[in-house]
């Protein structure tokens, strides 16, 4: 991950949404974050990670093929691994202990997704 003063974290985007896509490539672009590359799918975002080794990667839990839980243990095996944040419209109470249990650095219901809620979570 990139911690030097003026360097921009490089983020992968998984959403099977492309407007939501799009939202948050405009809502990270004001921060210190530039999106590298966006996924609508499971394979489609280990493909992404691995042509381009982004720093963060924002992580829909309800994706087609494998959830999010199963793309972040993927992930969880790099060296390094990224920094994994788990996205969804549903509240964290409402996957349990699955939430804690993953290879995570945080969860951030999408309504309250913001520049600042994920620059605390990937410090």
């Amino acid at each position: 991950m990139r911690d030097d003063v003026g360097m921009r974290r490089t983020v992968l985007v998984v959403d099977d949404h492309a407007g939501f896509r799009a939202s948050l490539r405009e809502l990270l672009a004001i921060g210190p974050f530039e999106v590298v590359a966006e996924a609508a799918d499971s394979e489609a975002a280990l493909e992404a990670f691995d042509r381009t080794r982004p720093d963060v990667v924002l992580l829909d839990v309800a994706l087609p093929g494998t959830d999010g839980f199963g793309v972040a243990e993927v992930l969880a095996r790099h060296d390094p691994p990224p920094a994994v944040v788990l996205i969804s419209t549903r509240d964290a109470a409402d996957y349990g202990p699955r939430i804690g249990a993953a290879p995570v650095r945080g969860f951030v219901q999408k309504a309250a997704l913001t520049v600042g809620a994920l620059e605390v979570l990937v410090r």
